[in-house]
């Protein structure tokens, strides 16, 4: 099963995630796509590792994010917007990663859970590179979504169901 979940930010959307996937036999994936440019960044990472008990297998995947999926583990992936950022910084095709991300989750036979943030309920930023970021994630959900049995919508650390 592939479950989409998306918010704003500390709307609790990885937490809610690891609680869908602990609800698996372990162990479990846990793919991190953020890497710690600064400090602040590292602490994060931090926190969030030391939240999840025994059972969890991290792997830091800024990039390669297809590949991390082929893992036969109940999976979640936190998150696909930092995934973008990093993949545009990196100059990299996004329409050609996405199709990757797709072939990957198809492949799969484990309940996967990807987490991402709602970046289009604001307004239209004032710049191009915020605005190409925008509508890149748009596309990157709807194409998730239409793919996901379930998806949720977070706010306020409960979970909407938009789909399933």
């Amino acid at each position: 099963m592939l479950t989409l979940i998306l918010g704003g930010a500390r709307s609790g959307k990885s937490r809610h995630a690891e609680t869908l996937v602990a609800a698996h036999p372990a162990p479990w994936l846990y793919v991190a796509t953020a890497a710690a440019g600064d400090a602040e960044m590292a602490a994060r990472i931090a926190a969030h590792q030391a939240r999840r008990g025994e059972g969890w297998r991290t792997r830091e995947v800024p990039l390669d994010l297809p590949a991390a999926l082929a893992e036969p583990h109940p999976a979640l992936v936190d998150c696909l917007t930092l995934w973008l950022a990093n993949l545009m910084a990196a100059e990299r095709d996004i329409p050609a990663a996405t199709a990757a991300l797709e072939t990957a989750l198809r492949a799969r036979t484990a309940p996967t859970v990807l987490v991402s943030n709602e970046v289009g309920l604001g307004i239209v930023p004032d710049n191009a590179l915020a605005r190409a970021f925008r509508d890149e994630a748009g596309r990157l959900h709807q194409a998730l979504a239409v793919r996901a049995e379930r998806v949720l919508f977070m706010v306020a650390g409960l979970a909407m169901v938009v789909k399933g």
